[in-house]
């Protein structure tokens, strides 16, 4: 967290027990991994047949 804004590791008898991590960083790291996980749907929702053309999605986008 310093300057560098990095997260900090808090060691108990030399092995890592907890990360403090500032709250601009924290968000960052949470839309991360929501990003992430809707990546990760993406192939399950092909094989479901969840999908759109690109024009649907932008008609849908516009309106």
């Amino acid at each position: 967290m310093g300057e560098s804004g990095a997260p900090m590791v808090i060691t108990q008898n030399g092995h890592a027990k907890a990360v403090l991590q500032g709250v601009h960083s924290c968000a960052q790291t949470q839309e991360t991994l929501a990003l992430l996980k809707l990546l990760a749907l993406g192939p399950q929702q092909v094989a479901d047949g969840k999908v759109m053309s690109l024009e649907e999605a932008f008609d849908r986008a516009r309106g």
